[in-house]
């Protein structure tokens, strides 16, 4: 498991401490034993394509996805081609209603992580169809790393925290600097409690503008166009 792009000098103290050599460990044995989701070529895909030098935008998920064929390392994402999660088809329902922008025809959201989105899960492995089988054993430490490296960048960055979890993240965000846009979780079993017309992509487009930074262009490219 290694980082890459401008990632390694922020992060590479992190990765060199004894809890991180245990983490490695840990997923090295599970995937001995067990299915482990994402592939590990793909565990730090967040951190691949979004450099640290562009992120604007933060989210933070919990957990990958525990199903085959789901989980490739962008929080909330899958690959075209795989069915769109519930949370996933809300996160898309929010955004039709928020900026009109057609639901796209699939899951993948590799278009916003190159516009400086990072997608960070808070536990970066699962074994397979276990949740939050590989919680508290290390990755929760690195990815607050993460969250407070965003934090200490001199530009104005947006963080979206959705759930309970994700908003307990806010106690290693500056709010003085950074804007943090909060909601309950976009799963069905808490969606219709205030995601549903939180209006996050607006809102972190405006807070761009305030800041003069470029805002993210939120429409996911149809498989046609990815395709082409």
């Amino acid at each position: 498991m290694a980082t890459t792009t401008d990632w390694n000098p922020v992060l590479r103290a992190e990765l060199a401490k004894p809890y991180f050599a245990e983490l490695r460990a840990f997923v090295d044995d599970e995937r001995r034993q067990h299915a482990v989701y994402p592939p590990a070529e793909e565990v730090f895909a967040a951190l691949h394509l979004t450099p640290y030098e562009e992120v604007k935008v933060m989210i933070l998920g919990q957990d990958p996805y525990h199903g085959p064929g789901q989980a490739h390392g962008l929080c909330f994402s899958v690959r075209p081609g795989v069915e769109v999660p519930p949370s996933l088809a809300n996160i898309h329902a929010e955004m039709e209603s928020d900026l009109g922008l057609p639901r796209p025809d699939h899951g993948c959201l590799d278009a916003w992580a190159r516009q400086g989105v990072l997608l960070l899960n808070a536990t970066l492995t699962v074994r397979a169809r276990q949740a939050a089988s590989h919680q508290k054993h290390g990755w929760e430490t690195f990815t607050d790393a993460v969250i407070q490296a965003v934090d200490a960048k001199p530009e104005p960055v947006v963080f979206l925290l959705w759930g309970s979890s994700a908003r307990k993240k806010k106690a290693l965000i500056d709010t003085s600097r950074h804007t943090v846009i909060e909601s309950p979780h976009p799963s069905p079993l808490s969606a219709h409690r205030g995601f549903f017309g939180s209006r996050p992509f607006s809102r972190a487009n405006a807070a761009l503008e305030a800041a003069g930074r470029e805002p993210v262009d939120w429409r996911i490219p149809p498989l046609a166009e990815r395709d082409a």
